[in-house]
């Protein structure tokens, strides 16, 4: 059996205007495919798509509380980061957590898909 060389991440929304308003305000760039149900940005290593499921399938990708699903990001300015969810609505609701192997925090998009915002120990 042989598997595509490409993966990305996929997030379905109801709301998929304010979702994709969200991720081009958070990571400053504009997505490189966008139509009213399906838009897609392009980040180093990954390509993070969003989607407005058709509505014979909106039940399977209904929003589950407690979900395991977190979308990791490695950046170069923790501190720097934080002010900028903060500036544009969405600040972490809890404070900076020191780790073994760096620090953290968490973040959540307006659909509550958790964003873990991580910065490595130097």
């Amino acid at each position: 059996m042989e598997f595509t060389l490409d993966a990305f991440v996929t997030l379905s929304s109801e709301q998929i205007e304010r979702l994709v308003a969200f991720y081009r305000d958070f990571l400053l760039m504009e997505p490189t495919v966008c139509s009213k149900a399906y838009a897609e940005f392009e980040l180093p290593g990954l390509r993070l798509a969003i989607f407005t499921p058709k509505a014979a399938h909106a039940a399977q990708f209904a929003s589950s509380a407690g979900s395991s699903m977190s979308l990791c990001l490695e950046v170069c300015d923790l501190a720097g980061a934080i002010a900028h969810l903060t500036a544009i609505g969405h600040a972490p609701p809890d404070a900076i957590m020191h780790t073994s192997h760096g620090q953290e925090v968490y973040a959540y998009d307006p659909d509550g898909n958790r964003l873990i915002l991580h910065q490595a120990k130097k």
